[in-house]
């Protein structure tokens, strides 16, 4: 059963292992980098995760053809978006929290490894109700 202290948990090495990749990498690197990169990080800890996987948009029964992809879905229950990117805008956000709501995922977090520290700008995470309704 998924628990909030889980997910907290979850979330310590997934960023943890995003430090690790930036910290070895460095910044300026293509966001495809970083993505393999920390995908190989993921397996070191032995974290199970899904990677490019389609998010399905069901309205009123059908599956409609929109072709949204998640870099990483972790465990099952974290969206991971990755970035390389100058600047956050917000519809970086909004992708996020739109991959969160479609998956019924409680938290999601965006990370953007063209920075100097990920803990402290790189990184911003994000909970729903789903995560409210857990304990």
């Amino acid at each position: 059963m998924i628990t909030k202290k889980y997910l907290d948990e979850l979330t310590y090495e997934i960023i943890g292992s995003a430090i690790e990749v930036h910290k070895f990498m460095g910044s300026g690197l293509l966001e495809s980098v970083y993505h393999q990169c920390l995908k190989e990080e993921l397996m070191l800890r032995k974290i199970n995760f899904l990677t490019e996987m389609k998010i399905p948009v069901v309205y009123k029964g059908k599956t409609l053809d929109i072709d949204f992809r998640c870099d990483l879905f972790i465990e099952n229950c974290i969206v991971v978006e990755l970035k390389a990117v100058n600047e956050i805008h917000p519809i970086f956000d909004a992708q996020l929290l739109t991959y969160m709501k479609l998956l019924k995922c409680p938290k999601g977090i965006l990370t953007n490894f063209n920075c100097s520290n990920i803990f402290k700008e790189g990184q911003k995470t994000f909970v729903n109700e789903y995560f409210s309704k857990l304990t």
